[in-house]
């Protein structure tokens, strides 16, 4: 008779890896007794995904092809309603022609895990339309062509006010108050990116030279270090295109313009790794956490040491995504007891606040104010 041995680690690692499956399998079942809605419309899809509430933390693993949620509500009831509001050229829609009908054809899948581990559900998504007179497939039309890279993103930032329906009014910060920084790229005819931060510095000028000082905000390729020695965190995504961080205010340059400089990453949200994430520290659990896909925090057991990039090549230069380099500012953070008002740089926001005004209007995809509920 052969006997098994196991050190008292390896238990725990395949106990957590039971537990872990376990955990799987009942959202997976709460998965597929969900409620779905399809609405066809002219050239784009409308998805409404009602979930049960075991499902809503793991939202983010909820995919139409290769897109994420475009908006996420959480109902009264503790359920979540996932919307998949896209154009049907994206979202990796597979076009077919069958007799004098035009079918748009995709999935709706649940994935527990990063690929190439199969979704845990699937479904599948329709649109039929009656074929143009004179249609005939793109790759017998000549001069036709799919046009692919990074045109067409443009990147925005700015300060949102404390109930996060829309811009801030004033760029005078409280000492240990917070500061909702809004960052969100459009993303016009591009492919479904997520938006990331890959590095946020403060400095006291708007532009960086060799012998600045700065404050470390987010290092590490999109570490929240500021999340380890205070309060500061990311607020969860209402759009794979934005999210905010929920900066608290911190002593550096207290009573002087403040500017934050940060690296902004549109990525295919396919490809993350140790060097293309958003990671923040949870004090209650002691540990880090990835925002968008709790079932790859291991992505974030770097940021204690050096996270590396999987490719040496630049990140302009590969096909997944582009990075762009953005200052914000000023702010001005100013201690609770000083009375002395500072309104002499309110005006210096107002540009770009005011370009992003337009962006965070009630109803456009960009609207954080939406899920203020659940950002609380």
């Amino acid at each position: 008779m052969s006997q098994f041995h196991c050190s008292l680690d390896q238990l725990v690692m395949v106990t957590h890896l039971c537990l872990g499956v376990t955990i799987l399998a009942v959202v997976a079942a709460n998965v597929a007794n969900a409620d779905i809605g399809v609405d066809c419309l002219k050239d784009s899809v409308k998805i409404t995904w009602k979930v049960s509430p075991e499902v809503v933390p793991h939202a983010a693993r909820l995919f139409l092809g290769n897109c994420m949620p475009s908006h996420l509500s959480v109902l009264s009831t503790g359920e979540g309603e996932a919307q998949f509001t896209y154009k049907l050229i994206d979202c990796k829609f597979r076009r077919l022609m069958k007799g004098k009908r035009l079918l748009y054809q995709n999935e709706l899948t649940f994935r527990p895990q990063a690929k190439p581990k199969p979704a845990a559900f699937t479904y599948p998504i329709e649109c039929a339309y009656k074929r143009p007179e004179g249609w005939v497939p793109p790759f017998l039309s000549p001069g036709s062509g799919v046009a692919e890279g990074h045109g067409g993103l443009v990147f925005h930032m700015a300060l949102l006010n404390e109930e996060l329906s829309g811009v801030a009014t004033t760029n005078i910060i409280p000492l240990g108050s917070f500061i909702p920084i809004w960052a969100a790229v459009e993303q016009k005819s591009h492919q479904p990116l997520l938006l990331l931060l890959e590095e946020c510095v403060a400095a006291t000028t708007p532009e960086l030279q060799p012998g600045s000082q700065v404050y470390p905000i987010i290092t590490n390729k999109g570490c929240l270090l500021d999340g380890k020695r205070g309060n500061s965190r990311f607020l969860p995504r209402y759009h794979s295109s934005a999210i905010i961080l929920y900066l608290q205010s911190f002593k550096f340059g207290l009573g002087e313009e403040v500017y934050i400089h940060c690296k902004l990453v549109a990525w295919d949200p396919d490809f993350l790794d140790q060097s293309k994430k958003a990671c923040h520290y949870v004090k209650e659990s002691g540990r880090w956490e990835l925002l968008d896909d709790p079932f790859q925090n291991a992505l974030c057991s770097c940021c204690d040491s050096t996270c590396k990039s999987r490719s040496k090549r630049g990140v302009e230069s590969e096909s997944q995504g582009l990075i762009q380099s953005s200052v914000f500012g000023p702010l001005i953070i100013v201690d609770r007891s000083d009375t002395r008002t500072h309104n002499m740089s309110v005006k210096s926001l107002t540009a770009e606040q005011g370009k992003a005004q337009s962006k965070l209007a009630v109803g456009s995809p960009m609207d954080p104010a939406q899920e203020k509920s659940g950002n609380s």
